[in-house]
């Protein structure tokens, strides 16, 4: 594997204070949270592959804000189907892999779909995908013809090296240097494969965090609160390269 499986980590984190700005759609027969920019232009767009917190998570409701404000269409499907990870619950991360973590099976069709209606329904030209942790395998599996254009993923996980090597597709990364996800190892076999293939990379590494700090950091502590900023500022850069037309 080119990551680690999820583990108690990616569970871990602080909730993010703000008033979200976007709606709630049904895209490709998709649950989505849409949020538009500015010019409510939808030719160029993003989607957002949640981590285990779900599209209802404030947090990365907030980051699709962000994306909007950015000039981009963003929208964040609904993988989970309400298998996601509930922190107001006991939560026991093994019992939550074997028992409800939505599979490639469950994933991949929701993917499809959206990405259909999001040219079908909306005259998408360019699609871009953004990665969280458990979304960041999903960016990787459709940065191919036909899927995702451009790929930005943060602290990856359950991404096998088969899917970096099927990458066809633009990919930046945003890495943790304290992260058993994807540790120094798995950086190292995932830039030994990024440097045999004809697509554009990236890949980031942030001093003191962990994993799941582009959406879950602690933003009263400075470094941690300066390393998500940036991440989210390398992926709008990356995508105002390689993305817009």
């Amino acid at each position: 594997m080119a990551s680690n499986p999820i583990g108690r980590c990616c569970a871990v984190g602080v909730k993010h204070e703000g008033t979200t700005t976007g709606e709630e759609k049904t895209i490709g027969g998709v649950k989505c949270y849409v949020a538009y920019p500015e010019d409510k232009k939808t030719e160029n767009a993003l989607i957002i592959f949640t981590d285990i917190m779900g599209y209802g998570f404030n947090n990365v409701r907030l980051i699709a804000d962000q994306y909007a404000a950015n000039g981009y269409f963003t929208v964040i499907p609904d993988l989970f189907n309400g298998n996601e990870v509930d922190l107001n619950q006991p939560f026991d991360i093994q019992k939550y892999i074997a028992e409800k973590m939505p599979r490639v099976p469950t994933v991949d069709p929701i993917t499809t779909a959206t990405i259909k209606g999001l040219r079908e329904e909306y005259a998408v030209k360019r699609l871009g995908g953004v990665g969280y942790c458990f979304g960041g395998k999903y960016v990787i599996r459709f940065l191919k013809q036909g899927g995702l254009d451009v790929g930005y993923t943060a602290h990856p996980s359950f991404v096998d090296k088969e899917e970096v090597e099927g990458m066809v597709g633009p990919l930046s990364i945003a890495a943790a240097e304290t992260d058993q996800i994807f540790p120094a190892e798995k950086r190292r076999e995932t830039e030994d494969i990024l440097q045999k293939l004809e697509a554009p990379y990236q890949m980031n590494l942030f001093s003191d965090v962990s994993h799941g700090f582009a959406v879950r950091c602690d933003l009263s502590k400075p470094r941690e609160k300066f390393a998500k900023e940036q991440a989210f500022l390398q992926a709008v850069a990356w995508f105002d390269e390689y993305l817009k037309a």
